[in-house]
Order: C-alpha cells, then structure tokens, then sequence
C-alpha cells in the first residue's frame, strides 16, 4: 500500500468537502487518515491466511473446536464505513489442529481488509478448509453497520447474522444442528 497516495487522496477528499481547516492542518488530517487505513483498518492485507494456519501439528481428536465471540472490525467494501462485531468459527480436526490463538490471528487478518459481512463469513470457514483440511468448518458473524446505523435507514443496533458451513457442518445435520447450539 501506498501511503503517500493515500495522503493525497485524503487531502484531496477534504478539499472536496469544503472543510475550512488551514493547509497544516489539512496535511496532519490527511497523514493520519491514511496511517491509521495502512496500518489498522486494511492491515490484514500484508497477511496471507496460509502463513497463519501453516503451522498446525498432528494431534487426534475427533470433536468440534469452536472459538466464540471473537470481536473484530472491519470495512464495508461498498461505503468504506466500519462494521464490528463478533466470529464464532469451529472446524472438526481430521488428525491437524492448529493453536486457538491462529483462529482469532485469522478472524484479525481478514476482517481487516475491505469486505462484506457475507464475503467475510465464508472467507474465514474456506480458509480453514485450504490449510487446515479439517473434516467441516463453520463460522457465524454477529454485526452492526455503520453503513446501516449512520446513513441510509439509519437504524442504530439494527443487527446482521451471516453463516458458512463448509464439509460436515453443512452435510451432517448433527454437527449443524451442534454448531448452532454452541454459538447461541
């Protein structure tokens, strides 16, 4: 990414806005704005999620790992206004497990990059199935939307829930079934 092009760019958006500010003050406003989108808001670009999951070890075990209420936030990819919430992501190991921390690095590295709830629910469970080859994966996204809550139907604590459910978990009604009940 590019720092220095987004600094311009938010520079250039604050002129468009007709915002009465002096020329310093613009420039600090437009450098902060751009470190905080490179280094925060879209910083799970610098992370490919097989580099995060390639370190799992053999390990038996034939239940459900579920991590729930794994806060995030991320970037509506159509209004570039913030959505938060909470993943709950499972997988049923197949003879690989990785350690718990990896789940939320990779709830982290994906949320932080520009998405769509729906987009971002099944990126995370996919991803799981790639490096992981689990026998099913599952993830469930609780958000709100600023996009929803400041613009538009301006609706505050109106909530989305968005599902993935990958290998046994959409093909076993036991392990669905399961899944939800653990996630409520």
């Amino acid at each position: 990414m590019d720092e220095k092009r987004l600094t311009q760019a938010v520079r250039l958006f604050l002129e468009g806005l007709d915002v009465e500010s002096d020329s310093a003050e613009m420039d600090e406003t437009a450098t902060r704005v751009a470190k905080a989108w490179v280094r925060d808001l879209v910083s799970g670009y610098a992370t490919d999620p097989a580099d995060l999951l390639g370190n799992a070890w053999a390990e038996g075990g034939a239940g459900i790992v579920l991590m729930k209420d794994i806060e995030f936030t991320s970037v509506c990819r159509h209004h570039l206004l913030p959505f938060s919430g909470t993943a709950s992501v499972a997988y049923l190991p197949e003879g690989r497990v990785v350690g718990l921390s990896k789940i939320a690095d990779l709830v982290d590295c994906l949320s932080r990059r520009l998405q769509l709830q729906e987009s971002l629910t099944d990126e995370i469970a996919s991803a799981l199935m790639t490096h992981l080859k689990p026998r099913g994966a599952a993830c469930m996204i609780r958000a709100e939307h600023c996009c929803v809550s400041a613009r538009g139907p301006r609706k505050s604590g109106a909530g989305v829930i968005s599902t993935s459910l990958k290998g046994a978990f959409s093909s076993d009604p036991v392990y669905k079934n399961k899944f939800f009940q653990l996630t409520r």
